[in-house]
């Protein structure tokens, strides 16, 4: 806001000397304000490059992970005597059989927003089709060497 021009209180006109003071002090804060905006932007630019080696870095811990959960699914199915893999394979397709008719009972009756959360639990399911298969050769495995030590 400005203040009204009064007549009765004339301050001085500042002297060169003064301006110059006032340019040199502004030209300080100026510096200072850039220098603390380049801080900020430096600050920024490191946690993205954090993020970026994180995520490379977790990117490549899950490939290595599903390698080996696949490489292990694969050794335990080689094991795996053909009556125990015919047993599973029709426990599946039961499996597949329940879960599409629950999915048709639930496409009857479940509200638009439950619908939506299935729809991406089965996205998700398909995308990781291999590591589910893998986790349930290996449950099945390990319940038949258990179910055969009893």
């Amino acid at each position: 806001m400005t203040q009204p021009h009064d007549e009765t209180t004339t301050s001085p006109a500042p002297t060169p000397k003064d301006l110059r003071e006032q340019v040199e002090h502004t030209r300080q804060e100026l510096g200072e304000t850039l220098e603390a905006l380049g801080d900020k932007d430096e600050a920024k630019a490191r946690a993205r490059d954090n993020a970026a080696e994180v995520r490379e870095q977790a990117t490549v811990k899950a490939g290595e992970l599903k390698t080996k959960a696949a490489e292990t699914a694969s050794r335990v199915q080689d094991k795996l005597p053909d009556p125990v893999k015919d047993q599973a394979a029709q426990a599946a397709r039961q499996v597949r059989a329940k879960a599409a008719q629950a999915g048709r009972l639930m496409q009857d009756k479940a509200p638009e927003p439950v619908r939506a959360q299935a729809a991406q639990g089965a996205r998700l399911a398909r995308d990781n089709r291999t590591l589910l298969l893998a986790a349930a050769g290996t449950g099945v495995a390990l319940w038949l060497l258990r179910r055969k030590r009893s």
